[in-house]
C-alpha cells in the first residue's frame, strides 16, 4: 500500500527522467514566446516558469518548465512521456527562424528540493527556483556523470522522496501531470493552469484565441477537481463519475490513499453542473464527494 511521504527533514526528488531540451539561436526568445502560454520574459537564470504549449484549437501539446541559461539559451523540461512529441511539436513551427533544438535529456540530471533556501552542492551546474509541488522549491541541475555524487550529498541534509511517495504528494496538492490530467484533449484552463501558466497580457501564441475566449466567457465544460471516497473504498483512474439520477458527470484521472488525511482521494474532471464543492457523485458504485484543491 502506498503511503504519504513523511519526514522531519526537507525532501528531495530525482527528476532525471524528465525530457530536457536546450533551445538556442538568435530568434529563440521570439520563437519560444510565440509557442508558450506564459511570458518568457519571466524566466531567468535563477527561476523557472511553467507554461503550456498548445495546438491551434487551444488543446495541450505539452506542459513545460522553462528557465534561462546564461546568455540567450533556454532550457525546457517536461514529463518523460513527451520526449519525442515535444521536440517534434516545436520543430514543426521553426520555419525560417534561427532556432536550434538540442535534446539534452541524457546530459543532465535534475534534483528537486522542497526547501526555503537553495541547497549548496558540489557538482551542481545550476540552481533555479521552481514550484513543482505547490510549494517553494529548487531545481538543482548537474551533469549526468556527477548525479550520483550530488545525490549522495543530498542525503546528508534531505530525505529522499521516491516515485510512489511523490505521486501521493502530487495528488494531495492537486498538481496535474502529463498522461493523467494533462492530455491532448485538455485545454489548460480546465486543468487549473491559469494562475501558474497563463499570461493573458502577453502577445500572441498558438491557441491563444481559444484560451482568451474561455477567459472572457467564464465558461468551461469541465474542471479538474478533488474527489474523496465517502465509504473508504479505493478509487481508480479512468472510472466514470455518475450523478443521481444516473448521468455522466466526468471521470477519475489519478487516485491514491492519503495517510496524512486518512482518506482515499482522487483527481478527476467533473462536468459543469456537477463540480460544486460538496456535490455527491458515484464512481463505479462508490460514493464520492467533490472537494477543493489542494487537499492539504
Amino acid at each position: 500500500m502506498t503511503t504519504a511521504f513523511r519526514s522531519e527533514r526537507p525532501a528531495f526528488f530525482d527528476l532525471a527522467a524528465r525530457v530536457k531540451l536546450r533551445v538556442t539561436g538568435a530568434d529563440t526568445f521570439r520563437f519560444l514566446n510565440g509557442q508558450i502560454t506564459n511570458n518568457l520574459a519571466r524566466a531567468d537564470a535563477t527561476s523557472t516558469i511553467q507554461a503550456s504549449i498548445l495546438n491551434a484549437k487551444g488543446k495541450l501539446s505539452a506542459h513545460v518548465f522553462v528557465s534561462k541559461e546564461n546568455g540567450e539559451a533556454f532550457f525546457l523540461d517536461a514529463d518523460p512521456e513527451l520526449r519525442e512529441e515535444l521536440a517534434l511539436r516545436l520543430d514543426r513551427y521553426i520555419i525560417a527562424d534561427d532556432v536550434q533544438l538540442e535534446d539534452v535529456t541524457e546530459k543532465f540530471s535534475i534534483f528537486h528540493f522542497l526547501a526555503e533556501s537553495a541547497p549548496t552542492l558540489v557538482g551542481s551546474t545550476r540552481t533555479v527556483a521552481a514550484n513543482r509541488f505547490g510549494a517553494v522549491g529548487w531545481d538543482v541541475w548537474s551533469a549526468s556523470e556527477d548525479a550520483q555524487e550530488v545525490r549522495r550529498q543530498s542525503a546528508d541534509g534531505f530525505s529522499f522522496c521516491d516515485e510512489a511517495s511523490a505521486e501521493v504528494l502530487r495528488i494531495e496538492q492537486g498538481i496535474p501531470r502529463w498522461g493523467r490530467e494533462l492530455t491532448n484533449e485538455i485545454i489548460p484552463v480546465e486543468a487549473n493552469l491559469e494562475e501558474s501558466s497563463i499570461d493573458y497580457a502577453k502577445g500572441c501564441y498558438i491557441g491563444q484565441e481559444v484560451v482568451s475566449r474561455m477567459k472572457m466567457s467564464g465558461q468551461r465544460n469541465k474542471s479538474l477537481c478533488g474527489l474523496v471516497s465517502l465509504s473508504a473504498a479505493p478509487l481508480h483512474p479512468e472510472t466514470r463519475l455518475e450523478s443521481d439520477p444516473a448521468k455522466d458527470a466526468g471521470w477519475i484521472t489519478s487516485a491514491t490513499r492519503s495517510a496524512r488525511l486518512g482518506k482515499e482521494i482522487a483527481l478527476g474532471y467533473v462536468k459543469r453542473g456537477y463540480n460544486t464543492i460538496g456535490t455527491k457523485l458515484r464512481a463505479a458504485g462508490v460514493p464520492v464527494e467533490v472537494a477543493a484543491l489542494s487537499f492539504v
